[in-house]
Protein backbone atom coordinates (compact mmCIF):
# COMPACT_ATOMS: atom_id res chain seq x y z
CA UNK A 1 0.00 0.00 0.00
CA UNK A 2 1.02 3.53 -0.44
CA UNK A 3 0.39 6.43 0.70
CA UNK A 4 1.37 10.08 -0.19
CA UNK A 5 0.86 12.92 1.61
CA UNK A 6 0.41 16.20 -0.05
CA UNK A 7 0.34 19.68 2.10
CA UNK A 8 -1.55 22.91 1.04
CA UNK A 9 -1.68 25.92 1.74
CA UNK A 10 -5.02 27.77 1.31
CA UNK A 11 -3.59 30.31 -1.30
CA UNK A 12 -2.36 26.79 -3.14
CA UNK A 13 -5.85 25.20 -3.60
CA UNK A 14 -7.68 28.09 -4.50
CA UNK A 15 -5.14 29.48 -7.57
CA UNK A 16 -5.26 25.39 -8.24
CA UNK A 17 -9.54 25.48 -8.06
CA UNK A 18 -9.24 29.01 -10.14
CA UNK A 19 -6.75 27.30 -12.88
CA UNK A 20 -8.95 24.09 -13.09
CA UNK A 21 -12.03 26.13 -13.51
CA UNK A 22 -10.11 28.74 -16.19
CA UNK A 23 -8.94 25.01 -18.03
CA UNK A 24 -12.20 23.62 -17.97
CA UNK A 25 -14.07 27.34 -19.44
CA UNK A 26 -11.54 27.35 -22.16
CA UNK A 27 -12.29 24.08 -23.41
CA UNK A 28 -16.05 25.09 -23.28
CA UNK A 29 -15.33 27.47 -25.39
CA UNK A 30 -13.31 26.34 -27.84
CA UNK A 31 -14.87 23.39 -27.88
CA UNK A 32 -18.33 25.71 -29.11
CA UNK A 33 -16.14 27.43 -31.68
CA UNK A 34 -14.99 24.46 -33.70
CA UNK A 35 -17.90 22.22 -33.58
CA UNK A 36 -19.30 22.15 -37.09
CA UNK A 37 -22.78 23.56 -37.10
CA UNK A 38 -25.04 20.90 -38.76
CA UNK A 39 -27.30 23.55 -40.06
CA UNK A 40 -27.84 27.06 -39.77
CA UNK A 41 -32.01 27.17 -39.96
CA UNK A 42 -32.77 26.31 -36.33
CA UNK A 43 -33.83 22.67 -37.23
CA UNK A 44 -32.41 20.18 -35.06
CA UNK A 45 -30.22 18.26 -37.61
CA UNK A 46 -27.77 16.21 -35.43
CA UNK A 47 -29.11 12.36 -33.82
CA UNK A 48 -31.07 11.53 -36.85
CA UNK A 49 -30.64 8.10 -36.75
CA UNK A 50 -34.17 6.07 -37.53
CA UNK A 51 -36.30 6.19 -40.01
CA UNK A 52 -38.97 7.65 -37.47
CA UNK A 53 -35.79 10.59 -36.95
CA UNK A 54 -36.36 11.41 -40.63
CA UNK A 55 -40.18 11.57 -40.97
CA UNK A 56 -39.91 13.61 -37.58
CA UNK A 57 -36.68 16.08 -39.36
CA UNK A 58 -38.96 16.51 -42.70
CA UNK A 59 -41.97 17.05 -40.18
CA UNK A 60 -40.14 20.26 -38.63
CA UNK A 61 -40.36 21.91 -42.23
CA UNK A 62 -43.65 20.62 -42.68
CA UNK A 63 -43.63 17.75 -44.95
CA UNK A 64 -45.73 15.05 -44.27
CA UNK A 65 -44.38 11.91 -46.34
CA UNK A 66 -45.48 8.12 -46.62
CA UNK A 67 -43.71 5.85 -43.98
CA UNK A 68 -41.23 3.65 -45.68
CA UNK A 69 -38.27 5.36 -48.38
CA UNK A 70 -39.29 5.20 -51.72
CA UNK A 71 -35.22 4.06 -52.01
CA UNK A 72 -32.04 4.47 -49.46
CA UNK A 73 -29.05 4.78 -51.40
CA UNK A 74 -24.91 5.11 -50.19
CA UNK A 75 -23.10 7.68 -51.56
CA UNK A 76 -20.09 9.14 -51.57
CA UNK A 77 -18.86 13.02 -51.72
CA UNK A 78 -16.60 13.97 -53.87
CA UNK A 79 -12.91 14.76 -52.96
CA UNK A 80 -13.75 18.47 -54.42
CA UNK A 81 -16.86 19.22 -55.65
CA UNK A 82 -17.12 19.69 -59.68
CA UNK A 83 -19.24 22.32 -61.43
CA UNK A 84 -21.98 19.62 -61.91
CA UNK A 85 -22.53 19.83 -57.83
CA UNK A 86 -22.34 23.67 -58.07
CA UNK A 87 -25.92 24.39 -58.14
CA UNK A 88 -27.19 21.77 -55.40
CA UNK A 89 -24.13 23.31 -53.62
CA UNK A 90 -25.66 26.65 -54.08
CA UNK A 91 -29.06 25.32 -52.97
CA UNK A 92 -27.83 23.63 -49.81
CA UNK A 93 -25.47 26.90 -49.12
CA UNK A 94 -29.37 28.88 -48.85
CA UNK A 95 -30.77 26.05 -46.48
CA UNK A 96 -27.51 26.07 -43.99
CA UNK A 97 -25.94 23.32 -45.39
CA UNK A 98 -22.95 22.76 -47.51
CA UNK A 99 -22.02 19.82 -48.86
CA UNK A 100 -17.67 21.08 -48.88
CA UNK A 101 -17.86 20.21 -45.43
CA UNK A 102 -18.48 16.94 -46.08
CA UNK A 103 -16.44 15.91 -49.43
CA UNK A 104 -14.25 12.25 -49.35
CA UNK A 105 -17.50 11.19 -46.79
CA UNK A 106 -19.46 9.00 -47.29
CA UNK A 107 -23.40 9.26 -46.97
CA UNK A 108 -26.68 8.13 -47.01
CA UNK A 109 -29.46 9.83 -49.16
CA UNK A 110 -33.05 8.75 -48.12
CA UNK A 111 -35.59 9.36 -50.69
CA UNK A 112 -39.66 10.21 -49.13
CA UNK A 113 -42.63 10.57 -51.06
CA UNK A 114 -44.30 13.66 -50.06
CA UNK A 115 -47.51 13.47 -49.23
CA UNK A 116 -49.12 17.26 -48.91
CA UNK A 117 -47.20 19.49 -51.51
CA UNK A 118 -49.57 22.08 -52.22
CA UNK A 119 -51.73 21.89 -55.27
CA UNK A 120 -49.16 19.26 -56.75
CA UNK A 121 -50.99 15.62 -55.72
CA UNK A 122 -48.29 12.54 -57.26
CA UNK A 123 -44.62 13.28 -58.07
CA UNK A 124 -43.43 15.13 -55.51
CA UNK A 125 -40.06 13.54 -53.28
CA UNK A 126 -38.10 14.86 -50.18
CA UNK A 127 -34.35 13.40 -50.27
CA UNK A 128 -32.52 13.72 -47.07
CA UNK A 129 -28.06 13.17 -47.15
CA UNK A 130 -27.14 12.01 -43.67
CA UNK A 131 -23.44 11.65 -42.68
CA UNK A 132 -23.32 10.00 -39.30
CA UNK A 133 -26.86 10.75 -38.02
CA UNK A 134 -26.56 14.26 -39.42
CA UNK A 135 -28.43 15.43 -41.29
CA UNK A 136 -26.06 17.15 -44.27
CA UNK A 137 -27.62 18.21 -47.33
CA UNK A 138 -31.87 18.31 -48.49
CA UNK A 139 -34.16 19.17 -51.20
CA UNK A 140 -37.56 18.94 -52.33
CA UNK A 141 -38.07 17.32 -55.91
CA UNK A 142 -40.99 17.21 -58.24
CA UNK A 143 -40.06 14.38 -61.12
CA UNK A 144 -42.33 14.69 -64.48
CA UNK A 145 -42.88 17.68 -67.17
CA UNK A 146 -43.31 20.46 -64.55
CA UNK A 147 -40.62 19.30 -62.34
CA UNK A 148 -38.54 21.46 -60.13
CA UNK A 149 -36.04 21.17 -57.04
CA UNK A 150 -36.45 23.09 -53.92
CA UNK A 151 -34.79 23.38 -50.35
CA UNK A 152 -36.85 21.95 -47.66
CA UNK A 153 -38.49 25.19 -46.61
CA UNK A 154 -42.21 24.58 -47.25
CA UNK A 155 -43.60 26.97 -49.95
CA UNK A 156 -45.08 30.26 -48.32
CA UNK A 157 -48.29 31.21 -49.58
CA UNK A 158 -49.77 28.30 -51.38
CA UNK A 159 -52.47 26.39 -50.86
Amino acid sequence: MVVFHVKFSKKRAVILAASLVLVVALGLLLGGCFHKKAASNGKTATGVTTNEDRIAYLLQYGWQVKPDPVESMDLMVPETLTDAYQSYEELQKQQGFSLADYCGKQVTRYTYTVTNYPDVADGVQANLYICESTVIAGDIICLGENGFQAGLTFPSGKS
